[in-house]
């Protein structure tokens, strides 16, 4: 269902396009928009399509359509690397868009290098090579990124527990799950946490009863897990139905909203760096008008991705003027502010050195009684 509402999408926004490839902005994707990982990606990816469209309704940039191509990858690797290279190789765009799990991320980048086209993360996790000193090809404007995250959950976790607190990790068998997950548990140490455990759970797994398990075996006051939402709400549901009733801490996915409502659970805080829906901002409501108009599929309240990866991509388009190539395109990105409207506590800032962001901020929600609630405010880490 997922590909034919995407495939139905591209048709329409290819219908309103110039017939030559030449007078349009060519930007590739490979997403995951099938496969376990899905209701992380595929929202997002579609929501990118819908502000696209918006901008191709209201005359394009710089008087030129943009024209999205999309292809999915499953979140498999070998998918990724043939998806990139046809779109780079035969489709000839001057960007590629990554929105599927890390372990896509190493061939995409190395058909990526090997043309010298631009490389935007856009709902997949930040890479550090994005982190200053910047890989020059390589950018990222999705909310949750490696180690940073880590750091604001376990000031959260230290500043809000009382008494010892013994710590399990949860994590998906990808690698910068699996990264993040052994940075956390180093830094914990420097924190007087004490970490009892860590389980690495396949993307395919069925049954998470015997990862929780040994989690719960390790005697935890507290889980944190930093992994697609699939793994972090089934490790969550798994260790509950086993009896533990601690304090869990996840990653605030797109799809973290409606789970916190669904699940109604007291003790699940998820940390993030978007701004829910429920604040009701301007934003979110011509967010909530464009997904109704485009009848997408999706709730609106998962679409912020996707909605700030189509702000950068805009924003780059415009910079880069028309004609634009690669090497054109990689140069505007290097000098661009994209205001996130409220989306975010900030605006996203990139420069030469620095393709990630100049200050990061996240706010921590959890249910509370028969509503979500903000536990903390925006707080602000900088990125030097």
């Amino acid at each position: 269902m997922i590909n034919r509402f995407l495939l139905g999408g591209l048709t329409v926004c290819a219908i309103a396009l110039p017939a030559a490839a030449q007078d349009a902005y060519l930007v590739g994707v490979t997403a995951a928009l099938t496969g376990p990982p899905a209701s992380t990606y595929a929202p997002a990816v579609d929501a990118l399509r819908i502000y696209i469209d918006r901008v191709n309704a209201a005359g394009g940039v710089n008087g030129k359509q943009i024209k999205l191509m999309i292809e999915d990858d499953g979140a498999q690797p070998s998918k990724a690397a043939a998806n990139t290279k046809k779109l780079i190789t035969q489709d000839n765009v001057v960007l590629m868009v990554n929105a599927s799990l890390s372990s896509t991320y190493a061939p995409v980048i190395a058909e990526s290098k090997s043309a010298n086209v631009p490389l935007l993360f856009a709902s997949g996790v930040c890479p550090q090579s994005v982190y200053p000193p910047a890989d020059p090809l390589q950018f990222c404007t999705t909310g949750y990124a490696s180690q940073f995250d880590s750091r604001a959950t376990l000031d959260f976790v230290k500043a809000t527990a009382k008494g010892p607190i013994k710590m399990g990790f949860s994590a998906m068998a990808i690698p910068l799950s699996r990264g993040e997950m052994d940075y956390a548990m180093e830094l914990s140490k420097k924190m007087d946490i004490d970490p009892v455990g860590q389980e690495i759970i396949p993307p395919s797994t069925a049954d998470y009863t015997p990862f929780a398990t040994k989690l719960k075996d390790a005697g935890p006051n507290w889980v944190y897990s930093w992994a697609p939402w699939v793994t972090q709400v089934r490790t969550l549901e798994a260790l509950r139905k086993l009896g533990w009733q601690d304090d869990y801490i996840a990653w605030g996915h797109l799809e973290a909203e409606a789970e916190l409502a669904r699940l109604k659970d007291g003790k699940f805080y998820v940390v993030n760096s978007n701004a829910l829906f429920q604040e009701k901002q301007p934003i979110h409501q011509e967010i909530e008008a464009a997904a109704s108009k485009a009848s997408s599929k999706f709730p609106a309240q998962t679409m912020t991705e996707g909605w700030i990866g189509g702000m950068a991509i805009e924003a780059a388009l415009k910079g880069a003027g028309w004609p634009a190539d690669p090497a054109k395109l990689r140069a505007a990105m290097e000098n661009l502010k994209i205001d996130t409207k409220g989306l975010r506590g900030g605006p996203i800032e990139w420069t030469k050195n620095n393709h990630f962001r100049t200050r990061l901020y996240y706010r921590i929600y959890k249910w509370d009684g028969d509503k979500i609630a903000r536990v903390q405010d925006w707080k602000t880490y900088e990125v030097k």
